[in-house]
């Protein structure tokens, strides 16, 4: 094609409709005539619990960068999900962090914001946003089982539709769906490979890289107004001996705690609801049982073993077909103990609004392509320059460059309990508005060598106003 197609004659179609297809129908919603999403599953109405996502039941939140990207894409959606319930949590001065090197302060100023909500609400406050457009539509029941065109083009997807019945087998019909460009956001379940593969592409590089950890979740009331509330988070150290394990409390809407616990092989949480408390006891530090002593336990424990960071390197092929892009966990993956998930979900399908601007141009796909691989480099060098430090990783070894690596982010780490400019530093890379190689500037390298400016906390810092409440709540009998 030598020009943009018009965009009020184009189609989109997304497969899958979770947070990455909703996000990709916001980063083309503007330059075509409609948007087709494909869901297997039937989407709730309200806030409620989809089928399709077992991960929901997980912690979730949006880290700065993916608040900022979210914004972007939909303007007004960030102070929707504050109403609607969800929390905006200061950065570092609304969190109680126990890292390997020491507890980290609570500065006043605030660097960043995180968002934390259920993963129900944020999907509905988002699909709401993106299904109000007239011209984006979700064709439930559906599954893609193939891509159309060859080599050079994707002209569309072919698609199994089930009948009214819900059955499969004679109730369901297979029909094709023709597109301009064709956005593969199904997740992990992906086949994308596959429907490469078919069209005469091959070479595909992929890393899974997998520490082992399990990660447990429950549900509780909390036992103070969560309005305000930090977020609790005791990290896992890997220099330790023995399995690998640690904890976080988010507060969400409708003043409950979402609490995660997770646990290498040989030192994993279970679902026994009886057993969850006493395993946050065995984290390196009890802030996290000993707050949950005081607060009532609404669901049963959820397990899940997906903690595997696994990336496909599309960017690398030699030859990419025209129309076609997969965005989120489709290209990777991540382990959720660093909640980086959302946010670069969210920075990629933003990238891709930015590249979509132009029209749908000639080349299009493999710049998005590349674009949406940048956020996902810098949380693959965050997610795995972490996990492959636990004795129970596999897939990946620690070089000699990745344990001095390590060594300088323990340093850094450690001078962040009591130097801020050192925390804005980690922080701004944490929240994915910079860069790993930001930590390597003349001025970070200097604080390091310095060291703290202050000396190491003793304990949890909470404040005057957060003890009073505590200490007016009895733990549960």
């Amino acid at each position: 094609m030598s020009e943009a197609v018009r965009h009020s004659h184009a189609r989109a179609v997304v497969i899958g409709g979770s947070m990455a297809g909703m996000l990709a129908a916001a980063a083309v919603k503007d330059q075509v005539g409609s948007v087709e999403i494909i869901e297997c599953h039937d989407v709730p109405e309200g806030p409620g619990p989809r089928v399709g996502v077992p991960q929901a039941v997980h912690i979730h939140l949006l880290q700065s960068g993916g608040v900022d990207a979210l914004e972007e894409l939909l303007p007004g959606v960030i102070d929707q999900l504050a109403a609607s319930g969800a929390h905006r949590i200061p950065v570092t001065t609304n969190m109680i962090i126990y890292s390997p090197e020491g507890w980290y302060r609570r500065w006043r100023r605030a660097t960043h914001r995180l968002m934390t909500a259920s993963r129900d609400l944020t999907d509905h406050v988002v699909r709401e946003q993106v299904l109000k457009e007239p011209h984006v539509n979700v064709r439930t029941r559906s599954r893609a089982i193939g891509l159309l065109g060859d080599g050079r083009r994707v002209t569309g997807v072919r698609i199994r539709t089930a009948g009214e019945g819900g059955g499969e087998g004679k109730s369901e019909r297979e029909t094709e769906l023709r597109a301009d460009l064709v956005i593969d956001a199904s997740g992990r379940a992906s086949r994308m490979p596959q429907w490469l593969a078919e069209l005469g592409i091959g070479g595909l590089a992929e890393d899974r890289v997998d520490s082992g950890l399990v990660y447990a979740s429950r549900m509780y009331r909390a036992p103070v107004p969560t309005h305000g509330w930090p977020v609790v988070s005791v990290n896992a150290d890997p220099r330790l001996p023995g399995p690998a394990s640690a904890g976080g409390i988010l507060p969400i809407e409708g003043d409950r705690w979402h609490v995660g616990l997770m646990g290498a092989p040989g030192g994993q949480p279970t679902r026994d609801a009886d057993a969850f408390e006493a395993f946050a006891r065995t984290l390196r530090h009890p802030i996290i049982a000993d707050l949950l002593a005081r607060a009532e336990p609404l669901t049963d424990v959820s397990i899940t073993h997906s903690t595997a960071n696994r990336r496909h390197y599309y960017e690398r092929l030699r030859t990419w077909p025209e129309g076609l892009v997969a965005l989120g966990d489709s290209v990777a993956a991540f382990n959720p103990m660093y909640g980086q998930g959302l946010s670069v979900i969210a920075q990629g399908a933003l990238a891709l609004r930015e590249l979509a601007k132009g029209g749908l141009v000639p080349g299009l796909s493999r710049r998005a392509q590349r674009a949406i691989a940048r956020p996902v480099e810098a949380a693959w060098a965050l997610t795995v320059g972490q996990d492959i430090h636990f004795a129970t990783t596999t897939g990946k070894n620690p070089r000699f460059t990745d344990r001095l690596l390590q060594r300088y982010v323990n340093r850094l780490s450690l001078t962040a309990t009591g130097s801020f400019r050192t925390a804005t530093a980690l922080t701004d890379v944490l929240a994915l508005h910079a860069p790993p190689t930001s930590l390597v500037r003349p001025g970070v390298l200097l604080s390091a060598l310095v060291g703290p400016l202050r000396p190491q906390l003793e304990g949890p810092q909470f404040t005057p106003e957060e003890l009073r409440l505590l200490d007016g709540v009895r733990e549960r009998s």
